[in-house]
């Protein structure tokens, strides 16, 4: 018998994560994301990614129209932007800096508090249980380099970048 859900939940939170800002534009052309822990690289020639989206996202129907996306991976600086992303709210690129991908579809690029981008166009999508996932072709990026944000058991924490010699 699978584990519930909560278990499921539990598991997963126990090991810290690198977190994400999924950004794209949707029809009307207008900004659209969600936080994610959920991503993973696939390969490296071709270079694919992989993110996983909750059906009950709002930024869904912008990921499945669009045909691109950004992934933000986040700055210690951004925990207060994941929190934003992670809620249901309309304007939710409101005081975040950002500009269009030029690669992605004019998907955001949140240059304030980001660590790196993947800029992706969508190879395939596939539905998973409660999730949809994303396949993303990575044919442009950028890396800022910043301490990263971590997120474990329910909190933020950063890694400290190593001494450069």
């Amino acid at each position: 018998m699978p584990v519930s859900p909560q278990q499921f939940r539990e598991i997963f939170g126990t090991f810290p994560t690198a977190i994400a800002v999924i950004t794209a534009v949707d029809e009307d052309g207008e900004p659209r994301g969600l936080t994610c822990n959920a991503v993973c690289a696939v390969s490296a020639s071709p270079p694919l990614l992989l993110i996983g989206v909750d059906k009950k996202s709002q930024t869904l129907p912008a990921l499945l129209s669009s045909g691109a996306f950004v992934v933000n991976f986040l700055a210690a600086s951004g925990a207060e932007t994941s929190q934003v992303f992670a809620g249901k709210g309309q304007d939710k690129f409101a005081g975040v800096g950002w500009e269009p991908s030029a690669v992605a579809a004019g998907a955001p690029i949140l240059t304030e508090v980001a660590l790196a981008v993947a800029e992706c166009r969508t190879e395939q999508t596939i539905e998973a249980g409660d999730h949809w996932l994303f396949i993303g072709r990575v044919d442009g990026g950028t890396v800022f380099h910043r301490e990263p944000l971590l997120y474990c058991q329910g909190a933020y924490s950063s890694w400290p970048l190593p001494a450069t010699v």
